[in-house]
C-alpha cells in the first residue's frame, strides 16, 4: 500500500508543470501551491527513515510552496523545478565530498562487494548527474524568468523528463558495456 501511495504522490509531483499550466487558468496560484504542500506532507509522512535522502528535498519543497501560497502569484510557482534541480545537485554533490557517492550507495544495494573500478565508475556517474542538474536547473530557471508559460510547461513537463530518460538509458548502456569488459 505504501508503494502505491508513494507512486501516486511521485506521479502527481512529476505532473506539477501540467498542473501549473492547466490549473493556472482556473485556480488561484495559492490553491495549486496548497495542493502541492498536501502531496509533499503526505510523502513526508510516508514513513521514511529520518536519514532518507529525499527528506531535505521534501521539506524545502514545502517551504517553497508556503512562499508561493503567500505570494499568490503564478510566476512564483515557476521556480519549483529550479529548486528541485538545485537541491538534487546539493544532494549528489555533497556525496562526492563525503563518500560514498550517492550512485555508489545505490549500486551497493545490488552489489555489496563493489570492486574498486565500480567505485570509480559510480563516482563518475554521480559527477555526470551533477552536471545534468546544473544544466537542467539553469534551463528551468531561464524558462521561469524569460519564457512563456507554454514554453516553461513544455520544457519542465516534457523535455526535461525526456533528457533525464536519455541520460538514464545512456548510462545503462555504458554500464552494460563496461561490465562486459570487466568480466
Amino acid at each position: 500500500m505504501r508503494l502505491l501511495a508513494n507512486s501516486m504522490i511521485g506521479l502527481s509531483i512529476l505532473l506539477y508543470p501540467a498542473a501549473v499550466f492547466f490549473g493556472g487558468r482556473h485556480f488561484e496560484p495559492w490553491k495549486i501551491a496548497a495542493l502541492l504542500i498536501v502531496l509533499l506532507l503526505v510523502r513526508l509522512a510516508a514513513g521514511y527513515s529520518s536519514k532518507h535522502w529525499s527528506i531535505p528535498l521534501t521539506i524545502a519543497g514545502i517551504g517553497y510552496c508556503v512562499f508561493a501560497m503567500w505570494s499568490n502569484q503564478l510566476g512564483a510557482l515557476l521556480f519549483y523545478p529550479t529548486l528541485v534541480n538545485g537541491l538534487m545537485l546539493l544532494i549528489f554533490g555533497w556525496s562526492l565530498f563525503y563518500p560514498p557517492s550517492l550512485i555508489e550507495r545505490l549500486a551497493r544495494i545490488q552489489h555489496p562487494d563493489l570492486p574498486p573500478e565500480g567505485v570509480i565508475y559510480t563516482r563518475r556517474v554521480t559527477q555526470v548527474w551533477c552536471g545534468f542538474f546544473i544544466i537542467n536547473g539553469a534551463l528551468a530557471l531561464a524558462t521561469a524568468l524569460w519564457a512563456s508559460l507554454e514554453v516553461w510547461s513544455l520544457y519542465n513537463g516534457l523535455i526535461a523528463y525526456v533528457l533525464m530518460g536519455v541520460l538514464f538509458a545512456a548510462e545503462y548502456l555504458v554500464r552494460i558495456r563496461t561490465q562486459k569488459h570487466v568480466r
